[in-house]
């Protein structure tokens, strides 16, 4: 069967819900680290917070990758699990920010904050994963560098929206402080607006894009059985063993590229805080007012990935690609070390965004094209682990690291630097072919 181009607008309208996703999960790994300080965390324990997020992850994504690769009816393989995902999300995301609202004691609130966000996480997760999916499945090799290209634009855009959304909040003249252990109605508000945005996105995606009947997802992908639940049955482990050699190579790679992130999302408030308005009491003005600026810098890396991600399909060489990416990333996450100045920052973290745009393209583009149409989904959601793992190894190793740097969240943010070099040393070892 020849397989078909798709319109740029085809491909846009397959990842468009993923806007929408983006602000939900930019919103919380924005405000999670200050949500938490907030609630009476201590900063020692920051990084435990942010193992459920990841733990999740691990879990539920090759679960809906392997139900939806089995899955058909009338509303397709992988959209029911999207939408079905993002209706929860919508609905935790406005219980997550009240955590200190309810008048429970600290404690109390916590594990109301925790029991949310696993929520949070795990609804996000089975809402995003399928959007991978569907690019996998519907877009030829010749155009799966583009269209994740426009996966990772509309991840980004979604990024800045949700980024900013306390800040402009604020400026707005909506309370940016409250009282010792309450979200800040900045941040609340935040979580509503992007709640709204979300299913409204994902509505447009169920709407414009109509799956493959199984029978013609088989002739696309030369497959001998359809994907309805008919294909050969194979355990986890069997896939595993089978799995290309990219998923390896490229794996190893995400393992330094996201515990450098996880460092960045952690301790980005504490570090900003401490340098540029040189203050750790989470109830303070001053703590309250860096954790809207780690939104605006955000916003800023998020502006460097947009603009990243329309140079690298200019690259020849996605591996060339993807090491310069990553050695850039490294030195934007360095520098913040040494910034003391909140404008200065900029150039940081728009240098962080070019990493960033890498992290989100290039990945899946060479892991795609390595895979047959069969087990798409499973093979996606099992590579979703090379994202996860080294979120909670990172997460579990953050205590200590920072008492190794005696309790210097800035040099937290050196030491994703570090991880980002090695991950571009990796890329090396990746092999671009088809399997």
């Amino acid at each position: 069967m020849q397989k078909r181009n798709l319109t740029f607008w085809q491909m846009w309208n397959l990842s468009f819900g993923f806007f929408g996703v983006q602000i939900a999960y930019s919103l919380q790994s924005a405000n999670i680290s200050r949500i938490f300080a907030t609630l009476g965390a201590d900063p020692h324990n920051l990084s435990y917070f942010w193992i459920l997020p990841p733990l999740m992850g691990i879990i539920v994504q090759p679960v809906i990758g392997a139900l939806s690769d089995r899955t058909w009816c009338r509303f397709g393989r992988r959209i029911p699990y999207l939408f079905v995902g993002a209706l929860i999300s919508v609905l935790v995301m406005c219980l997550l920010p009240n955590a200190g609202s309810f008048h429970m004691a600290v404690g109390g609130a916590m594990i109301f904050g925790l029991i949310s966000l696993m929520f949070l996480d795990t609804s996000i997760n089975v809402a995003m994963q399928p959007f991978k999916m569907l690019v996998g499945d519907m877009v030829n090799e010749e155009q799966k560098g583009t269209a994740y290209s426009i996966q990772s634009f509309l991840c980004n855009a979604g990024s800045l929206v949700g980024y900013l959304f306390p800040f402009i909040f604020a400026a707005l003249g909506i309370a940016n402080t409250a009282p010792e252990g309450v979200i800040p109605d900045s941040v609340i508000y935040s979580f509503y607006v992007g709640a709204a945005i979300l299913i409204l996105c994902v509505i447009y995606t169920t709407v414009k894009v109509k799956e493959m009947p199984p029978k013609e997802y088989a002739e696309f992908h030369g497959l001998a059985e359809t994907p309805s639940g008919k294909q050969e049955k194979v355990g986890v482990f069997r896939l595993l063993v089978r799995a290309p050699k990219a998923f390896w190579t490229v794996g190893l790679v995400q393992f330094f590229c996201w515990a450098a992130f996880m460092y960045m999302w952690t301790y980005s408030n504490g570090a900003i805080a401490a340098n540029c308005w040189g203050t750790s009491d989470v109830s303070s003005a001053g703590y309250q007012a860096a954790g809207n600026w780690v939104g605006v810098v955000f916003a800023v890396q998020a502006v460097g990935s947009i603009i990243w991600a329309t140079v690298l399909p200019r690259f020849r060489s996605h591996k060339l690609a993807y090491a310069v990416s990553l050695l850039v990333g490294a030195a934007g996450f360095i520098s913040v070390m040494f910034v003391h100045d909140r404008y200065l920052l900029f150039a940081s973290y728009f240098l962080i965004g070019f990493a960033w745009a890498a992290m989100l393209a290039l990945p899946f583009t060479i892991l795609t094209n390595s895979l047959k149409g069969d087990h798409m989904g499973t093979y996606l959601g099992l590579f979703n682990g090379t994202i996860c793992l080294p979120q909670i190894v990172a997460a579990l190793c953050g205590g200590f690291l920072l008492k190794l740097t005696g309790g210097s969240q800035p040099m937290m943010l050196a030491i994703a630097g570090i991880l980002l070099v090695l991950g571009a040393a990796a890329v090396s070892a990746v092999k671009e072919k088809k399997e």
